[in-house]
């Protein structure tokens, strides 16, 4: 067995095996795993399979397969959970594998991605929703405004968001993604990133960053914005969502990781799907 921390060399290895995996999950992506690989002590673990090894946001290690774990066998995922506390993050279609004698299995509401029809975000249409059409009425009505593709001459405009954002938050850095956001920003090409970049009476006013997950669903890993804007992150995601290619019919905006603040910010936007990821462990 083999045990490397993760690192932009396990890109060639860890892409193709996450695509055909293909968990529909937030941290199925490379580039989350990447740029995430301080706060959760992410390794790369090499045995007959490949694993990422982690550390979840409530202090457990855990396993992440890399491959559909149906094709693994129960007698060897048996013997990879002598060393951690369960893999995780399992899709819910994998869970008839386990079987109930031996596994246990459980949902934390943390682990949750919140998953928005694209329909839903382009249009915010429903009584749920009133209070985002009228912040985005109000935002247009406001500002001049405009929306660009995130290319290579416009980083450093989003870095200026990024920037005045932890400085209006008054929260400290290293408590938020402000250091995984930069990176993502400093790695947009090798990670295959994508985005949109807003202005607001012409000063750079908020990006959006994240990568498809599979063949129908948008991970977006950031979305940054100055909150001197009313109205900026409801415009962020309305108009990304009226231009992203049609094949896609859902955005997912990751999971709260049981901050409040986090789950009252996507709750307001009312998602379609909360999708569960399980935790696996030995009785």
């Amino acid at each position: 067995m083999l045990i490397e921390k993760l690192g932009l060399h396990h890109k060639d290895l860890l892409v193709p095996r996450l695509k055909r995996a293909n968990a529909g999950l937030s941290e199925y992506s490379f580039a989350n795993l990447y740029l995430f690989r301080e706060n959760h002590d992410y390794h790369v673990v090499m045995d007959r399979d490949v694993f990422v090894r982690g550390k979840s946001y409530d202090g457990h290690t855990y396993l992440m397969p890399t491959a559909d774990v149906r094709t693994l066998g129960p007698l060897y995922l048996r013997e990879l959970l002598g060393g951690v506390d369960f893999l995780f993050p399992i899709p819910e279609g994998w869970l008839p594998f386990f079987g109930k004698e031996e596994f246990e299995i459980e949902h934390k509401d943390g682990d949750r991605d919140y998953v928005y029809t694209v329909e839903k975000m382009s249009t915010y249409g429903g009584r749920k929703l009133h209070k985002k059409r009228n912040l985005l009425k109000q935002f247009l009505e406001t500002h001049r405004h405009d929306a660009r593709p995130l290319t290579n001459d416009k980083l450093d405009e989003a870095r200026y968001v990024l920037n005045d954002w932890i400085k209006t938050s008054e929260m400290v850095a290293k408590d938020t993604d402000y250091g995984p956001c930069l990176e993502a920003l400093d790695r947009y090409e090798e990670l295959v990133l994508c985005g949109g970049i807003y202005y607001a009476d012409g000063e750079p006013a908020g990006f959006v960053l994240g990568e498809e997950v599979n063949e129908e669903t948008f991970v977006l890993h950031f979305a940054k914005a100055r909150m001197k804007f009313k109205g900026i992150y409801q415009y962020m995601f309305n108009n990304f969502a009226k231009i992203l290619p049609p094949k896609y019919k859902y955005l997912n905006l990751e999971q709260d990781l049981d901050r409040e603040n986090l789950r009252v910010f996507k709750s307001s936007y009312v998602p379609d799907v909360m999708l569960k990821k399980a935790r696996v462990s030995l009785k």
